[in-house]
């Protein structure tokens, strides 16, 4: 799924992050179906406990690459979740050579998506590098893409939904955003998972039945008309990182829809990594009315929910 607020400003930048997303997104599935990964020891725990597989590390790497080779190095500034700390520690050889293979695999499909591969393959300095050149932090001036290579790692390993998800931040503003949703085909809807995880973060569909879904596939739904509300209340102390909204705020409100913080205001892609300053939590509706009565809900009944 893609949006634009210009689609004649940003049109280069729309028709290469479409390419980009679509060539990693057939790496993704690769990596999901074992072809290439993953195995035991290429699924990793971070210190949040949250995992990591070689398929974030390879798009991470994939998409820098491409950015940087199509836009000028210097011109390129990215905003993404992964870094290369666990990559470059002296026992992870195997699990970088997995990295580095993915990387060239990914790479070598590129003219199948309209985009050119590299002369040579990628060695592994060069794929730590292109994962390290996303270190940007945003903010309020200039443009910066922001990406979260693989949005619900937990759905992805389990074989579940997951999303790429790609975003062109210009000056605080979402000018653009694409979402890559593999497992979301037009002929599947979503089903519903118990799973418990560690945010409460619900989307409802039609009846509103609650279903609990992995990732930035929540604002696929919306966007497409197979759900109307989502909303996400995290617990006390959690900050939203922009990289788990941008591309999918852009699409929603593309498609008609309407995405606040429980506060019913804009959410603020200006400040950094972080979205700061969200009231209470997320509301992502298909429409402007039903939005209205959610927020109206959420404040009447706050204080006695504790939520």
């Amino acid at each position: 799924m893609e949006a634009n607020i210009d689609a004649n400003k940003y049109a280069k930048e729309l028709e290469v992050g479409v390419r980009v997303v679509q060539l990693v997104c057939c790496l993704c599935q690769k990596v999901q179906k074992g072809s290439i990964g993953p195995n035991p020891d290429q699924v990793i725990s971070k210190d949040d406990d949250s995992p990591v597989t070689v398929a974030d590390w390879s798009v991470q790497a994939t998409v820098s690459w491409m950015l940087s080779e199509l836009f000028g190095r210097e011109n390129v500034s990215i905003v993404a979740e992964e870094d290369t700390l666990t990559l470059s520690d002296a026992n992870a050889t195997s699990l970088l050579a997995s990295v580095v293979a993915t990387v060239n695999e990914s790479l070598a499909m590129a003219p199948r998506f309209g985009l050119k591969s590299p002369a040579t393959p990628l060695g592994a300095s060069e794929v730590l590098d292109a994962i390290s050149r996303c270190n940007s932090t945003g903010g309020p001036v200039g443009r910066h893409w922001v990406l979260d290579p693989v949005d619900g790692t937990l759905g992805f390993v389990r074989g579940d939904q997951y999303a790429v998800a790609l975003a062109l931040i210009e000056n605080g503003q979402v000018m653009i955003g694409v979402l890559g949703c593999p497992n979301y085909s037009s002929k599947k809807k979503l089903v519903n998972n118990s799973s418990v995880s560690k945010l409460s973060s619900d989307l409802w569909q039609e009846g509103k039945q609650p279903l609990r879904v992995y990732s930035m596939v929540k604002y696929a739904a919306i966007a497409r008309g197979d759900a109307e509300i989502y909303m996400k209340f995290a617990k006390a102390g959690y900050k939203e990182k922009i990289w788990d909204h941008a591309a999918g705020v852009v699409i929603v409100e593309e498609a008609g829809g309407v995405v606040t913080d429980a506060g019913g205001r804009p959410l603020d892609f200006s400040r950094g990594v972080y979205l700061e300053g969200v009231d209470r939590g997320i509301v992502a509706c298909s429409g402007v009315n039903l939005h209205d009565k959610i927020v109206g809900a959420v404040y009447a009944s706050w204080d006695s929910s504790h939520l």
